[in-house]
């Protein structure tokens, strides 16, 4: 299957039915606008990655907490604590371009923390048990370093 951007609301059976291989949470407003999300991420076994919003909905999923953040668009050095299958082949530290009005500030035992910075302690998460990733930044954008490695990764994660 190639790639294919949906609505969040589409139904699980709907988004299913198109045999994805992985699921890109991406950006977005607020949580309140994530549609049906977080049912996605309690009821689809399939790896995923939570982008800004995306890895906001994932703490917030399981457990964690979400509140307005100290600054908006900004390039952020993040240093990578834990060099998991997300970031693997990547440097400690890297540059990105991240948006820090919502941040995530607490997670659950359930996920660990694989990314900080100065501004937020939380830059990338993933959680313990299945192959569910967040970041806080976006790779997709010309101003991240190493952004093309991060999906290129995923993509690993997807096949297995």
């Amino acid at each position: 299957m190639g790639n294919r951007i949906v609505e969040n609301d589409i139904s699980i059976e709907e988004l299913l039915s198109e045999d994805p291989d992985g699921i890109i949470l991406s950006g977005g407003p607020t949580l309140e606008r994530s549609g049906r999300s977080q049912s996605y991420l309690e009821e689809i076994d399939l790896p995923f990655l939570g982008i800004c919003l995306g890895h906001q909905i994932i703490a917030n999923t399981f457990g964690g907490s979400v509140r307005r953040g100290k600054e908006e668009y900004a390039e952020v050095e993040v240093e990578i604590l834990d060099g998991d299958d997300i970031f693997m082949d990547m440097p400690n530290k890297i540059k990105v371009w991240s948006s820090h009005g919502d941040e995530v500030v607490e997670i659950s035992p359930m996920l660990k923390r694989l990314a900080r910075s100065d501004i937020c302690e939380y830059e990338a998460i993933r959680h313990r048990e299945r192959p569910i990733f967040g970041v806080q930044w976006h790779p997709e954008v010309y101003h991240t370093e190493r952004g093309e490695k991060i999906f290129k990764n995923f993509v690993e994660i997807c096949r297995g």
